[in-house]
């Protein structure tokens, strides 16, 4: 026999079909509820941060008060335990020497401060020399 008789898989086929109809409603059959309604946003504080400036004589400044460099490894100690996610604003006259910025960054990276910003003038000109504590020092 050569032919081959497809009229037993029709029939399956048919029968698939109607237990698929059947049974496919009670399968997305959901509870109807009246959930209540709320309209809030999340609180989000905005996160502290901490401003410390180096002029180009080597003074630190912690949020605008002057500190040495003992002060300012003790603050970021006390920071670090407090709350170890504060943002670091750090600032650096033009003419700091390297030193002193990765001498800053080696301070709060010990302490695990990690997150760590520069500032930068946006416009992108570098201001002229004005002196050491001329009106080029840090502001």
């Amino acid at each position: 026999m050569a032919e081959i008789n497809i009229i037993p898989l029709v029939d399956v086929m048919l029968v698939l079909l109607v237990v698929f109809i059947v049974t496919a409603p009670l399968l997305t059959h959901a509870v109807k509820l009246e959930l209540p309604q709320a309209s809030s946003r999340p609180n989000v504080a905005p996160a502290e941060h901490i401003e410390i400036a180096i002029q180009r004589d080597g003074q630190m400044h912690w949020n605008g008060e002057a500190v040495s460099r003992a002060e300012l490894e003790r603050r970021a100690w006390q920071l670090a335990e407090r709350a170890a996610d504060t943002e670091i604003h750090l600032k650096g006259d033009a003419a700091v020497p390297y030193g002193e910025m990765a001498w800053t960054l080696s301070a709060l990276a010990r302490r695990g401060l990690t997150r760590v910003g520069f500032v930068t003038d946006p416009g992108g000109a570098v201001a002229p020399d004005r002196g050491a504590g001329g009106a080029g020092a840090f502001p």
